[in-house]
């Protein structure tokens, strides 16, 4: 008897084992109890699904750049200002005549001059329109007043330009040769202080986002320059704080050549292209190639929710 007893017995441990199993098993496919998914009683680990990732804002960075473009001169640089790195085409370090761009030096420069003092009504206008119009004969009267080649002697010394030269006769701005890669150096100083100084710095970035008229607004001494560096960013780029920038743009008969330079300075960077190319081609083609490098250097690169103006360069 007792064989059978222990038999019978067995039976019912098992039959009483295997109905508690059973809600044991039902929590844990069903998450309920302690003993659920992800719970003290272990089985698949409950990992919360990944948050979607947000892309990295555009800004600028080096990158590769190509333009048809088959001028006498045509040459790039773009700063890192968090790093200081400079990068760009090959000739970055060749120059260019430095025309109506380098007003941007020579105003700052006339109010790190001033320091304290305050600025006059004339004056003030004649910077205004130095920059805003690129108007020559505000930039000069404030040259003039700046004792004209040490102007230029302080821009080399105090933003360390390496590749600078300055023309040997009467030391004339426009004149100035100048390469992209102290281009972006001077767009750094002006940005950081050291060209005008802590009270002046805020005024001149700011008057070089106001800068107006396109490139078929040109008079005798003075012209349009809202074009070239500015049209070739997204949107996304120009709603992250001020583009300042400061065209410069003159056809030389000596040469029967347009000399275009391109420079924009924002908290993060600095971007300077810099061309000459045939009488023939018209200031429209420079500040497309301008348009255009600013355009490749985007990061990331443009796709679906981020759509960048192209701009289609021609033969010359």
């Amino acid at each position: 008897m007792r064989p059978r007893v222990t038999m019978v017995l067995a039976i019912v441990a098992v039959l009483i084992g295997g109905v508690m199993l059973v809600p044991a098993a039902y929590a844990r496919l069903s998450g309920d109890g302690l003993s659920g998914i992800g719970g003290i009683g272990g089985g698949v680990a409950n990992v919360p699904a990944p948050a979607p990732t947000t892309p990295p804002p555009p800004t600028l960075a080096a990158g590769p750049v190509a333009v048809n473009f088959n001028g006498a001169f045509f040459s790039w640089a773009l700063m890192d200002r968090e790093s200081g790195k400079i990068s760009g085409a090959k000739n970055m370090a060749s120059t260019n005549s430095t025309e109506s761009m380098i007003k941007a030096w020579i105003v700052s420069d006339y109010l790190h001059q001033l320091g304290d003092k305050p600025l006059s009504a004339k004056r003030k206008q004649e910077i205004v329109t130095a920059i805003r119009d690129s108007n020559d004969k505000s930039a000069e009267s404030l040259y003039n007043a700046g004792g004209r080649r040490p102007v230029l002697d302080r821009l080399i010394k105090l933003c360390k330009l390496t590749d600078t030269k300055i023309e040997p006769t009467r030391a004339k701005w426009a004149y100035t040769q100048m390469s992209p890669r102290d281009a972006v150096r001077m767009g750094d100083c002006i940005g950081d202080g050291t060209a005008a100084g802590p009270k002046w710095t805020k005024f001149v970035l700011s008057e070089m986002t106001k800068v107006r008229g396109g490139v078929k607004d040109q008079q005798t001494t003075q012209g349009g320059g809202r074009w070239g560096i500015i049209d070739g960013l997204p949107d996304e780029i120009k709603a992250q704080g001020p583009v300042s920038i400061k065209n410069g743009f003159t056809m030389l008969w000596a040469d029967v050549q347009w000399h275009v330079n391109c420079l924009a300075v924002t908290d993060k960077w600095t971007l300077a292209v810099m061309l000459r190319y045939p009488q023939k081609s018209g200031l429209d083609y420079g500040a497309k190639v301008c348009a255009s490098v600013a355009t490749q250097l985007v990061t990331p690169q443009p796709g679906a929710a981020l759509k960048v103006p192209q701009q289609p360069i021609g033969k010359l």
